[in-house]
């Protein structure tokens, strides 16, 4: 039994040294300029090796994209804890604040996903970009009904509300920290993330404002 538990310790020991080569050089150079070699190399181990646990490179960044959806989905997750509890949108600087979490924590698997844009044409994040209604529906569904009910909302569908605060701070993030570019909206994070939160709850026209197509035409 010793010898059995110290082969499979020494089997996740080896997964995970070349997972974690792949994740930096497929992040940094990209699929198709990262050999099956320059990861055995970085991991330390032989080019059979990372054939044996993994069968090709394809399946190496297939693997760490599931990860990285599986870090998403997990319940733990700060993010996840308030979709569990959704108090939309009070929830909002909440929202902001998780979202750059893991901007922070998973920057090498958010690049990973511009990779499969340029090099893939989205192949292995379809299906979870796909199903995100799904999955915000069933989170936020109910809470944002009964607001809906009790007269909360405008116009407007709520679930949309979310899903377009999510990816903004999402987008937002991943430019300043991913690309590198802070400040690209002229401000610092904190007066951005104040920005968002005013025009995601309140809009941008003033209170009781009527939208200009509404007005119809000027003469």
């Amino acid at each position: 039994m010793a010898s059995s538990n110290h082969k499979r310790g020494d089997k996740e020991a080896a997964v995970d040294k070349i997972l974690d080569a792949a994740l930096t050089l497929f992040s940094r150079r990209g699929f198709r300029a990262t050999a099956i070699r320059d990861i055995a190399a970085r991991a330390g181990v032989s080019t059979g090796n990372v054939y044996h646990h993994f069968g090709s490179k394809d399946r190496v960044f297939e693997h760490l994209v599931e990860h990285y959806w599986d870090k998403l989905r997990d319940p733990d997750l700060e993010l996840n804890k308030l979709f569990a509890s959704p108090r939309f949108p009070d929830d909002l600087e909440a929202i902001g604040r998780g979202v750059e979490q893991i901007v922070d924590q998973h920057l090498p698997y958010i690049k990973l996903i511009y990779v499969d844009v340029i090099e893939f044409q989205g192949k292995h994040i379809h299906d979870f970009y796909r199903t995100m209604h799904e999955r915000f529906a069933r989170a936020y569904g109910p809470a944002l009904e009964q607001a809906t009910r009790e007269g909360r909302f405008g116009d407007i569908d709520p679930l949309m509300g979310v899903m377009v605060a999510v990816r903004w701070f999402f987008y937002y993030f991943t430019v300043e920290k991913a690309f590198g570019v802070p400040q690209h909206l002229g401000l610092e994070t904190s007066a951005v993330s104040e920005q968002f939160v005013k025009i995601l709850r309140y809009g941008v026209l003033a209170r009781g404002e009527p939208a200009a197509a509404a007005q119809g035409p000027r003469a």
